[in-house]
């Protein structure tokens, strides 16, 4: 039996620098720099994103280290985490990226926040859309998922606006700080339009 081949071949992501996306909204993605890492301790004290993203508390040293982080985790091929900037040259209000990437099986999960100043702008929703052009279309990956829990009808949004597929309802898949949330599970495969 001859085994399945990788979806991407390995070091397709790694041995590339992470690009940088201009936004038709006006925003602008990037690769996190140590400089940021207020942003990322700021991020920890903001009620929506620790009701939704659970961060945790972070220090400014433990933020440099998970930017750090996510520059290893690109070079790993296990993820890609972009900063959300209104200019290209401004500090972030928000994160966006993709998360638990498989290249051989040619899949990833989105993972988002913003902080008050980025909301209300359509940049996630837009930046979804061009993360995804680029994981199907320029790295090869097949299936790009979103999932959240159904009391967050802003994922919800973003979801349906970025042309994801509403697939199901995941029962009692998340803990949150009020308890086990449903969620939904949203999906974009190659080739839809």
């Amino acid at each position: 039996m001859n085994p399945i081949p990788p979806v991407v071949p390995a070091g397709s992501m790694g041995r590339t620098g992470q690009p940088v996306f201009p936004l038709a909204c006006g925003f602008h993605l990037r690769p996190w720099q140590p400089q940021d890492a207020g942003v990322l301790v700021a991020s920890c004290q903001d009620p929506e994103i620790q009701k939704w993203n659970r961060p945790g508390h972070l220090s400014p040293d433990e933020a440099r280290e998970k930017i750090a982080t996510w520059r290893r985790r690109w070079q790993d091929e296990k993820a890609a985490v972009w900063a959300v900037v209104p200019a290209a040259d401004a500090p972030p209000v928000g994160l966006i990226g993709l998360a638990d990437i498989d290249l051989r099986g040619g899949s990833a999960e989105f993972l988002y926040w913003l902080l008050p100043e980025g909301r209300g702008h359509g940049a996630v929703a837009e930046a979804t859309v061009r993360i995804s052009r680029w994981a199907l279309e320029d790295l090869g990956l097949h299936r790009l998922r979103i999932t959240h829990s159904v009391e967050n009808p802003g994922s919800c949004r973003v979801a349906t606006h970025a042309g994801f597929t509403f697939e199901g309802t995941m029962r009692s898949a998340l803990l949150h700080a009020d308890g086990w949330h449903d969620e939904h599970l949203h999906a974009r495969i190659r080739g839809d339009a």
